[in-house]
């Protein structure tokens, strides 16, 4: 079996701090953010390096390092509920992308259709544009400093996403798709769900007919005057339009029952790496495995130190379960991650395989081949939904707002908070 060196991502840039991939890290992130979370909704909008006016958790929260109801009810514990409203919505934006997507995962489909079209047909001065584009050499200032400043850190201030992504596709006229693939190769939390539906969003795709337009003033408020691109930008440009892609939500799979008596092994994947704070925290194992798999990062084109950071995160949370589940860990050929899963599988005896939930992405296709290979052997592939993600889900039927009243009613959110605490 291969065992890749694993070493913390080395990311410079702009006085932007580089990020631990640990739970550790996350929770200390995130006790650090509390103290002035009250100022979020003021200050969030400022796109001043080093970003240390916003939380910086996206990368802990979209592996699951910690949790959207950690992060949530930190705040809450310490600061006044109103004060802090604007977080706790940005916290459940990143739950509700992912219910929607799942409601719809063909367009996570369609919009890997479509980026394999625009790659295949871009030619001539757009394939120059787009060149430069990602090489930061575009000859609009802000939007070079933010192409290099993503390329060089895995960050990107959202304001700057917003503004980043609108130039890309009203300005510089390129394919929605290529820029959502720039970032998802880039971001150190990008997401499926969150990225393509934001890119999507942006060209007035999502919410058809409305589109978010890149405003020179604008730009230059939030900067502080650090740039101003009076004059550089389409500030009338129409949204997107496309061909008819059928919308309507469908209905969310049940969640399992989870039997304590099977036999069974702990997979992990580096959609969710906090196992120990979930259902599955008083379950016996007979042992966990997970690891990086090359066909995912060379699928989605993901950078190094994206993959880098994947690979610290799953040993961390395969040192966690160790320790917590008391069973040996084993690291799965990133090579051949498939033979692996099924060999060690296979070595533990077990009747059924246990993961927490992947969504909507390259790894449930991964999830999903292997789930077929186990079935061979008579091996279940179990995978559990976060209690979050059940009772959130499936309020992401159509917009933010009413999908914010669904989390909100009946003190629904409050509950969601205390659930699937630590345990002893």
């Amino acid at each position: 079996m291969r065992r890749p060196g694993i070493r913390k991502p080395d990311l410079p840039g702009d006085g932007v701090q580089a990020e631990t991939p640990t739970r550790a890290a996350g929770l200390a992130r995130l006790a650090s953010f509390v103290p002035q979370a009250a100022a979020y909704a003021r200050e969030r909008n400022r796109v001043v390096p080093p970003h240390d006016r916003v939380s910086r958790l996206a990368p802990y929260l979209r592996h699951r390092l910690i949790l959207e109801r950690e992060a949530v009810a930190a705040v809450w514990d310490v600061q006044p509920r109103d004060t802090v409203d604007k977080f706790v919505s940005e916290v459940l934006w990143r739950t509700y992308w992912k219910g929607w997507l799942e409601q719809r995962p063909h367009v996570w489909d369609a919009y890997l259709d479509q980026l394999r079209r625009d790659r295949d047909g871009l030619a001539g001065t757009a394939s120059i544009r787009y060149a430069e584009a990602i090489a930061g050499r575009s000859g609009i200032p802000c939007f070079d400093a933010w192409a290099n400043e993503l390329t060089e850190t895995g960050y990107l201030h959202n304001h700057a996403r917003m503004w980043f992504a609108s130039i890309w596709i009203f300005t510089l006229r390129l394919p929605w798709t290529l820029g959502a693939a720039f970032f998802l190769r880039h971001l150190l939390d990008g997401d499926p769900a969150s990225n393509t539906l934001s890119w999507r969003w942006v060209a007035g795709l999502h919410t058809r007919g409305k589109h978010y337009l890149a405003r020179a003033e604008n730009i230059a408020r939030y900067t502080d005057g650090r740039f101003d691109p009076k004059g550089e930008l389409d500030e009338q440009a129409l949204p997107l339009t496309e061909p008819p892609l059928d919308l309507t939500p469908r209905a969310l799979p049940a969640s399992v029952e989870l039997d304590v008596d099977i036999p069974s092994g702990l997979l992990l994947t580096p959609e969710d790496l906090a196992p120990e704070v979930s259902r599955l925290s008083l379950l016996r194992f007979r042992g966990v495995a997970g690891g990086w798999d090359e066909t995912v990062g060379e699928c989605l084109d993901l950078a190094l130190p994206v993959v880098d950071f994947s690979r610290v995160a799953i040993a961390d949370a395969l040192s966690r379960a160790e320790a917590h589940f008391a069973v040996p860990s084993y690291v799965l050929d990133e090579g051949d991650w498939l033979a692996a899963a099924e060999a060690w599988s296979l070595s533990l005896a077990v009747r059924k395989v246990v993961m927490l939930e992947t969504p909507v992405g390259q790894w449930r296709k991964r999830i999903e081949q292997l789930d077929a290979r186990l079935a061979r052997h008579g091996i279940a592939l179990v995978r559990a939904r976060r209690t979050w993600d059940s009772r959130l889900w499936p309020g992401a039927t159509r917009g933010f707002f009413p999908f914010r009243e669904h989390a909100n009613r009946q003190t629904h959110l409050e509950s969601l908070t205390r659930i699937e605490r630590p345990q002893p």
